[in-house]
C-alpha cells in the first residue's frame, strides 16, 4: 500500500456532475511528496460493489469515497485529512457529517448530527481566516454520511448484504467500528464541501434498513 497516495473514488451516474466534481478536486493543494488519483466507477451494480472494485484496484493508503455531487471547496482538504489520521492511528474513517448516536430506526435525520456542509452562503467559502487545528476537536461518531467517506485502511464493503444504493455508509461505518477503528468527524468552522444533493430516492431504503437492524443489532 502506498502511504503517500490519495485516491478519490466516485460512482458515476451523471457525467456533468462528475466533471464539476473533478474540477474542484483539481484545485486541491497536494502535500509535498504525495500523489493524487481520481478513479471514476461507471455502471456499478451497487454503491458497495463499485467501491469494492475501486478499492481493490488502487494501492493508495488514503481513499476518499465521494458522491459525484459532492464538491470539495476547502483547498487544504488533503492537509486536513492527514492531520486527522495522523492524530491517532486508531482513526480509520473520517466524514464531514455524522451521527454521534444512531437513531433506533436507523434514519440519521431523526437524531442529532454533527459536522458542516456548504449552505449556499456565498460569504462562507473564504478559508483565509481558518486552518483546522487538532485543538478544535475530532468527534467520534457511530456512522458518517456517505457523501464523503475518507479511510486510512481497506475493509471490504458489504455488497453481500447491501447490493443497492442505501445504507452502505452506515454499514461501512459499523464495519470499521467492529474492526476496532474510530470513526470521526472533525470540526469545520467553515464547510469543507458543498453538496448539490439530487432528489433522493428511498425506494429500497426500508429493505436495507431492516437488514442493517439485524446485522448490527449488537452495535445499536
Amino acid at each position: 500500500m502506498n502511504a503517500k497516495k490519495f485516491c478519490f473514488i466516485i460512482c458515476v451516474k451523471r457525467e456533468d456532475y462528475l466533471k464539476e466534481c473533478i474540477f474542484y478536486l483539481e484545485q486541491l493543494k497536494v502535500p509535498e511528496g504525495y500523489s493524487m488519483q481520481i478513479q471514476p466507477i461507471r455502471r456499478a451494480a451497487s454503491m458497495a460493489g463499485g467501491y469494492n472494485m475501486a478499492m481493490q484496484a488502487s494501492d493508495a493508503k488514503y481513499k476518499i469515497y465521494l458522491h459525484q455531487d459532492c464538491f470539495i471547496i476547502n483547498p487544504h482538504f488533503l492537509y486536513d485529512l492527514l492531520m486527522v489520521f495522523e492524530n491517532d492511528k486508531k482513526i480509520g474513517m473520517m466524514g464531514v457529517i455524522g451521527s454521534p448516536q444512531t437513531p433506533p430506526d436507523l434514519l440519521p435525520w431523526h437524531g442529532v448530527r454533527i459536522g458542516n456542509i456548504y449552505s449556499k452562503d456565498v460569504e462562507n467559502t473564504d478559508f483565509k481566516d481558518y486552518a483546522f487545528k487538532l485543538t478544535d476537536g475530532i468527534k467520534d461518531v457511530e456512522c458518517i454520511d456517505g457523501m464523503l467517506m475518507a479511510t486510512s485502511a481497506d475493509l471490504p464493503w458489504r455488497e453481500d448484504l447491501f447490493d443497492g444504493w442505501d445504507l452502505y455508509d452506515l454499514s461501512q461505518s459499523f464495519e470499521f467500528r467492529k474492526a476496532g477503528y474510530r470513526v470521526v468527524v472533525p470540526e469545520q468552522k467553515k464547510p469543507w464541501v458543498a453538496h448539490d444533493s439530487e432528489n433522493m430516492s428511498l425506494q429500497g431504503y426500508d429493505k436495507f434498513r431492516l437488514i442493517a437492524l439485524e446485522e448490527y443489532r449488537d452495535l445499536l
